[in-house]
């Protein structure tokens, strides 16, 4: 039978490193479902003003495509 060395253990927790994460809340699933609420959203918002950008470029484009089939 072998025998357990008797060498000592480096696996002591690492110290918290100071990189400027918040500690971990548990939230509740009520938070949780209003948080991807206010998420989903954010980014309809943001899904909405891209696409008014996007029809203003077409609009222009539009307008240039009428000047060419007019010469």
């Amino acid at each position: 039978m072998p025998v357990p060395k008797n060498e000592p253990k480096t696996s002591a927790p690492a110290p918290a490193k100071a990189d400027g994460r918040k500690p971990w809340k548990k939230k509740t699933p009520v938070e949780v479902v209003l948080e991807q609420a206010e998420k989903l959203k954010t980014e309809i918002a943001e899904g909405e003003e891209e696409l008014k950008a996007k029809r203003r470029q077409l609009e222009k484009f539009e307008q240039a495509k009428k000047l060419f089939e007019a010469i």
